[in-house]
């Protein structure tokens, strides 16, 4: 399948989890990949993964002189950009009672700050056909017990695809959210242990955890032409956790 033959994409957050699942199932549909995070180590163990049709920057979403300098590499390699993924997140627990000014602003600032930013700085190397997916979570929707900053950041980015849909009218440019459940990750399964993956699994009616391939799949349908009459739309691989 090469449904997204010839185009180019940026993925922040794209070293590990979600982020590198989707470089892999884009670089696999043909795409030409810029990986974008904030450990060095982790991009270059994600780029040998990747191949010769991937890049990788250094950097953070909430520093806009790293995204200049991501942006500027797009444009000097390949010129034009086709897709971005705005994946980079943050997430941490917080009591009500017990939240911090540090506990909201490390959330906000690469959540919704970081996701404007990646967005905004983006767009001037974007045209027709052009496909925006930011990433979303159940817990924008259902709100999760000690997760009130992370909650309500993911709100935020579900009102972002709203508003810059009608942003964008006229462009040929689309943006969507896409919003995953709990997901098997390696950060996620070592945080949880497996007990807390047979807790989170139980949640959902497919009483299983996300493979991130499976989130991938569905980025790459969001990216490609398979999804062109799709726009400020919210697309939820969650296995029904937040449907019910």
């Amino acid at each position: 399948m090469n449904r997204l033959n010839g185009k180019t994409a940026v993925i922040t957050g794209g070293a590990t989890g979600i982020g590198l699942a989707a470089a892999k199932r884009f670089v696999e549909e043909g795409a030409f990949v810029f990986i974008y995070g904030r450990r060095q180590d982790a991009l270059d163990a994600a780029l040998a993964v990747l191949g010769p049709h991937a890049r990788a920057v250094k950097g953070s979403v909430s520093d806009e002189a790293d995204l200049d300098r991501l942006y500027a590499a797009v444009k000097s390699e390949r010129g034009t950009l086709d897709i971005v993924f705005a994946n980079a997140g943050a997430g941490s627990q917080a009591k009500l009672g017990e939240i911090t000014a540090a506990h909201i602003d490390e959330h906000f600032d690469t959540n919704v700050k970081g996701t404007i930013f990646t967005i905004q700085k983006a767009l001037p190397l974007m045209g027709e056909g052009g496909s925006i997916i930011l990433t979303g979570s159940s817990a924008g929707t259902t709100g999760a017990p000690t997760m009130s900053a992370y909650s309500a950041s993911k709100a935020a980015v579900r009102n972002l695809a709203r508003t810059w849909a009608e942003d964008l009218k006229g462009t040929g440019i689309r943006v969507n959210v896409l919003s995953p459940g709990a997901t098997a990750t390696e950060l996620a399964k070592a945080a949880l242990g497996e007990e807390g993956q047979k807790v989170y699994a139980s949640m959902t009616p497919l009483q299983r955890m996300a493979d991130p391939s499976e989130i991938a799949a569905a980025a790459a349908f969001l990216a490609s032409s398979d999804s062109s009459f799709m726009t400020a739309s919210e697309v939820a691989v969650d296995g029904g956790l937040a449907q019910l």
